[in-house]
């Protein structure tokens, strides 16, 4: 980025300077995220109702979309919360490493300078950002999985 001009190596101001730290960011949990996807696909595809809606004629597309990926997605939304609170925690690091103003930055400069409330108002966001994803799982496996229900 540096030598070849290509993107800024830090700052903020425009989209651009968000392109490397959303690829450090993102690629390996969309590995891992995909990996899932595969993995749980191909175990849903081997299901007797997907071969009988073959068999019937359902077209594949049909198929895959509303009968195979709809009950594949518990496993993959699992993976994705879980996803949520390791970029949380590597958001600390991006944010210092690009220069970029954050709630990780605010919380690595409020431990330097010993300023405990900050660190502390600062952890208490991100526990509360990290409940509400799980909180918005749970609700989510419901919604996917009719027989999952919460009294």
């Amino acid at each position: 980025s540096v030598r070849l001009h290509w993107f800024p190596a830090g700052g903020s101001g425009t989209m651009a300077h968000l392109v490397l730290p959303a690829l450090v960011l993102g690629a390996s949990s969309s590995a891992v995220i995909a990996r899932m996807t595969r993995a749980s696909m191909l175990e849903v595809l081997r299901q007797d109702y997907v071969r009988t809606a073959r068999a019937k004629g359902v077209r594949d597309r049909i198929v895959i979309y509303r009968h195979a990926l709809k009950n594949a997605m518990i496993p993959i939304l699992t993976v994705f919360g879980l996803e949520f609170g390791y970029n949380l925690g590597g958001a600390v690091l991006t944010e210092t490493v690009f220069s970029l103003p954050g709630v990780g930055r605010l919380i690595v400069e409020g431990i330097f300078a010993r300023d405990y409330p900050v660190v502390q108002g600062s952890m208490l966001v991100v526990a509360t950002t990290f409940v509400i994803v799980n909180l918005l799982t749970d609700i989510a496996y419901a919604w996917f999985d009719p027989r999952i229900r919460y009294n």
